[in-house]
């Protein structure tokens, strides 16, 4: 099912899961983003919470740590299971790019 729904992820997808193999809080989360993608892509709050309630319900993402004030979130194996997946496919992608344009 998820493997369906997931086939392959959004920036704000990719940028999440990639930010979750570490344990953080949502505004943490924010910050790394912007730190992975070097400043060239910034997730808001309203598409972050969606999609960490979408992870958490499918099970890509657990909640590690709830301190009463904040909670903090760390991606399952399942979870990097999807990561590596669409890491692959986004390599593909490039490499047929790369045999087209000669780059």
């Amino acid at each position: 099912m998820v493997r369906e729904q997931l086939q392959s992820l959004t920036e704000p997808m990719y940028y999440i899961l990639l930010a979750l193999t570490k344990p953080l809080h949502g505004y943490a989360i924010m910050q790394k983003v912007e730190e992975i993608s070097g400043g060239s892509f910034v997730v808001g709050p309203g598409t972050l919470y969606r999609l960490l309630a979408r992870f958490e319900k499918e099970k890509i993402i657990r909640q590690y740590d709830d301190d009463g004030r904040r909670k903090t979130y760390l991606i399952t194996a399942k979870g990097y299971q999807v990561l590596q997946n669409e890491y692959r496919r986004l390599k593909r992608l490039v490499a047929n790019g790369k045999n087209i344009l000669g780059e």
